[in-house]
């Protein structure tokens, strides 16, 4: 088998995805909690006729805008590597999660983007409670199943099923759909999809927080820093422990299912004996143990059994060929624990605080908080390296395996690509991010209003010269 610097098509395909899908990930779920924040703070400018809202909602639609163009462009790039890359995977899978993919188009991007239309454009041209509908439809969060939601639904549904398929048949090695409503909702789809859409709230929740502690320190825009430290850090102290509790849920169904990833999370190797808790160690797959390692003894059985003699697979129970990479598992998951302790951390803090009315006197917990912001991104990028990698040697669970699915191309094709990837990449999304960057640290101005000499019609239209008359 053809290989590049010692890696075959398969592992250099799986790397061209997992690049993409990294960029692409951050945008969406950046999107799904910032429409929904946009949606409420239309909701309460209709509910106070407070401007600083009305300037808050126009100011992150504009960031909005641009985050889900990023997100729309990554998104279509990885639909062609499905045909490039893993056409198997559509031949073997596509009767089943074809149709979910679809879904998605027409129920839920469609909408979303022709509201977005009127997200963007509407200001000052269409009645006020036009607007909000509009936002709200976006955002998805009010009016249930609609928009950034939904689409979420759709994606979450398609790939919860590729963890724990259902619903399905086998017929000439290929999957024929036998019961829709077992596709959709999966086992792990209910904690997937919750998991993941606290995580975009949360995600939002400290880029909102981290802007207003931004500009409060700075004296800027003070009343939008003020809803905008109150609104982050109230989500964030309410669904930083909430997230807890359903990670801990999804963890116990992933140990039903998937019970070798849960093996590799846990860096456990012998099933014969309850597992500790493992704060650090460096696993070491050839030796089949782990070195350096610091543990709390039997809490590992007790979280995942609710047992502390409990017992639950160990990595040695699998056949090497059926084990997921331990260190890539082991590592993110530990990184994404930290990073949810510490947002829950700050979101206690920061509510005490806040009780006690001295948060916005308090720099030394406020100055932080302007550099949290990547912090729910991070999060994310090391939980779906905890899913998919530890998915692997499957694609989808007991069905396809990763290797089986990849497309009859040379490693040198896939190698070349990638790096095309890469440089485009690196260019088109640092530019991105470099505005969304500029228009943070520009900071929120007043809506726009149109003027007389401007009506809503397109301006190559003719100008009425009488109006100019004294």
């Amino acid at each position: 088998m053809e290989t590049i610097a010692g890696f075959d098509a398969t592992f250099l395909a799986r790397v061209q995805f997992g690049f993409t899908i990294a960029f692409h990930i951050i945008f969406p779920t950046f999107t799904i909690g910032l429409s929904a924040y946009i949606a409420t703070l239309e909701v309460l400018w209709l509910k106070t006729g407070k401007p600083h809202y009305h300037t808050l909602a126009h100011f992150w639609t504009k960031i909005f805008a641009v985050s889900f163009a990023m997100g729309v462009v990554s998104g279509i790039v990885m639909e062609y590597q499905l045909g490039t890359n893993w056409s198997r995977f559509a031949t073997v899978i596509g009767n089943t999660l074809g149709p979910l993919f679809s879904y998605e188009v027409l129920t839920a991007f469609f909408l979303e983007a022709s509201f977005l239309g009127i997200m963007l454009f509407g200001w000052n041209r269409f009645p006020p409670r036009l607007h909000t509908l509009a936002c709200i439809i976006v955002a998805a969060c009010i009016i249930v199943a609609f928009g950034t939601a939904l689409s979420g639904f759709w994606i979450l549904a398609a790939n919860s099923w590729m963890h724990t398929p259902a619903g399905f048949a086998m017929k000439d090695g290929v999957t024929y759909p036998v019961d829709w409503w077992q596709i959709i909702f999966n086992p792990s789809f209910p904690y997937r999809f919750t998991h993941m859409m606290i995580a975009a709230y949360l995600t939002t929740s400290l880029v909102v927080l981290a802007t207003g502690a931004r500009y409060w320190l700075q004296k800027r825009f003070t009343d939008e820093a003020k809803t905008m430290v109150h609104m982050g850090l109230g989500m964030l102290a309410v669904l930083a422990p909430l997230q807890l509790v359903v990670g801990d849920l999804h963890g116990l169904n992933t140990s039903r299912h998937q019970p070798a990833k849960v093996a590799a999370i846990e860096g456990h190797w012998d099933g014969s004996k309850p597992a500790p808790l493992i704060l650090f160690a460096w696993p070491d797959e050839k030796e089949e143990r782990n070195h350096a390692q610091v543990s709390i003894p039997k809490l590992g059985s007790l979280i995942i059994t609710h047992d502390p003699n409990g017992l639950f697979p160990g990595l040695k129970d699998f056949a090497p060929q059926d084990r997921p990479p331990v260190k890539p598992v082991f590592f993110s998951f530990r990184l994404m624990v930290g990073l949810g302790l510490l947002m829950i951390a700050a979101g206690l803090i920061g509510a005490f605080l806040w009780w006690r009315r001295k948060l916005f006197d308090a720099h030394w917990y406020l100055k932080p908080l302007t550099h949290a912001w990547p912090l729910g991104f991070i999060a994310i990028l090391a939980g779906w390296t905890v899913t998919e990698t530890g998915r692997q040697p499957w694609i989808a669970y007991g069905v396809l395996r990763t290797a089986d699915a990849v497309s009859p191309v040379t490693a040198a094709q896939v190698a070349t690509s990638l790096a095309l990837f890469i440089i485009v990449y690196s260019v088109v999304f640092s530019i991105g991010i470099w505005y969304i960057s500029r228009m943070i640290a520009k900071g929120p101005r007043g809506v726009p209003t149109r003027p007389d000499d401007l009506p809503n019609r397109p301006l190559s239209a003719g100008r009425d010269v009488s109006r100019d008359t004294p």
